[in-house]
């Protein structure tokens, strides 16, 4: 992260200067035009187009001239200065990134299964992002075959957040209503909401949606038991209708955030209908590559300095704990409070009959005969009548 700061402080320097010198160009160039247009309009008066100009004229010219070229000067000058440091926003990178990352790389990581899942991966996150020519591409380059009844829904919700996108609701409340069932069972508000914001946006019609925004108000009714003090919210601001909204106590009702929120519930309502994850797996594991990356490096500078070879060589292991941040924290995870290692399917929790949880490897290394005696407590018990836990 360091490195990322270090480089954004030059680039907003530059930007800095670029806003800067676009100011003082503008500035700069209608300073002169406007000293020209005058001067050409003083001496077309008194002179008129023939006329030979004298000797005060022609000093005036001459020193204009030379204003025009200073100004050009001192625009040549900054534009200079701007362009070294942009070169400096270049060596800033060069120094903090490196760039040959090979040396973390696992050879043969990326055989004909994995290529594949990776292709299939590729083609899921074009799909998400509405990009269907790319992934449809991608597809007849690498050979890889989906069924287009795999492609219909991203087709779909991508028509449907596009339309939201531009404040129209019609589309994600026909899919909403269809899918009511599935989404009453995973207790989804997002039917209430998109009515809610339709209703919302009759009131800012004013009186003249009143009747429309009462005939309306009947689709609040499958909702009135969870959503009630909404809808009282909603019935109440039809008082101030002659007002305005925007005039009223209910002036809240109209935050603009509230279309970013519905696409956002949409999103991962529709996700969760799917069985998909509200994320693109190929963007979280880029996302967790950037932050992984550093570290890594580092370690494994620090491994080859030190000669200590052996210390990597685990395809499914790191040789240290990279924290991705809560972002990244999709479900539990153990660690060994004995070995301090992260247990694995080879190498499960084991819950002792005291209650204390260490790893099976721990267990195994510490039982003696047929005894073992909890590291945490003097309680001393049978091997066997450990348990394994599933987080």
């Amino acid at each position: 992260m360091d490195q990322c700061v270090t480089v954004e402080r030059e680039l907003e320097k530059v930007l800095h200067k670029f806003s800067g010198y676009g100011q003082l160009c503008e500035r700069g160039l209608e300073e002169l035009i406007d000293y020209t247009g005058g001067l050409k309009h003083e001496i077309l008066q008194s002179h008129g187009q023939d006329a030979e100009l004298s000797g005060t004229l022609s000093l005036v010219l001459t020193q204009c001239c030379k204003r025009i070229k200073d100004t050009v000067q001192k625009l040549a000058s900054d534009h200079k200065d701007i362009h070294s440091s942009v070169s400096r926003v270049g060596k800033a990178i060069d120094k903090n990134f490196d760039s040959d990352i090979s040396s973390v790389g696992i050879d043969g990581c990326w055989q004909a299964d994995s290529q594949r899942l990776l292709n299939e991966v590729m083609v899921e996150h074009f799909f998400r992002q509405g990009m269907l020519d790319v992934a449809e591409e991608l597809c007849q380059e690498s050979g890889l075959s989906v069924d287009p009844s795999q492609k219909e829904p991203f087709v779909e919700l991508n028509r449907i957040l596009e339309a939201l996108k531009v404040r129209v609701l019609r589309p994600a409340l026909e899919w909403a209503v269809s899918n009511r069932e599935m989404l009453i069972a995973q207790n989804s508000s997002l039917e209430f909401k998109l009515h809610r914001l339709y209703f919302i946006s009759l009131l800012m019609g004013g009186t003249t949606n009143q009747r429309e925004a009462l005939q309306y108000a009947k689709n609040f009714q499958p909702f009135a038991l969870n959503h009630q003090k909404d809808i009282q919210v909603l019935m109440g601001s039809l008082v101030y209708l002659r007002q305005g909204i925007e005039n009223s106590p209910y002036v809240h009702l109209l935050d603009s955030n509230q279309w970013a929120d519905i696409c956002d519930i949409f999103t991962r309502d529709a996700c969760a209908l799917l069985g998909l994850s509200v994320e693109s797996p190929l963007s979280v594991s880029f996302s967790a590559g950037c932050v992984a990356l550093p570290a890594l490096i580092n370690i494994k500078a620090v491994i080859e300095q030190r000669q200590c070879t052996g210390v990597w060589n685990q395809k499914d292991e790191l040789p240290i704990e990279v924290d991705l941040g809560k972002k990244c924290w999709y479900h539990s995870i153990f660690a060994c409070p004995i070995l301090r290692q992260q247990t694995t399917d080879n190498n499960p929790p084991m819950k002792l009959v005291c209650g204390h949880i260490i790893s099976r490897d721990a267990l195994n290394k510490m039982f003696n005969g047929s005894k073992l005696k909890c590291p945490y407590c003097p309680m001393e018990q049978s091997p066997g009548d450990a348990k394994q836990i599933f987080f």
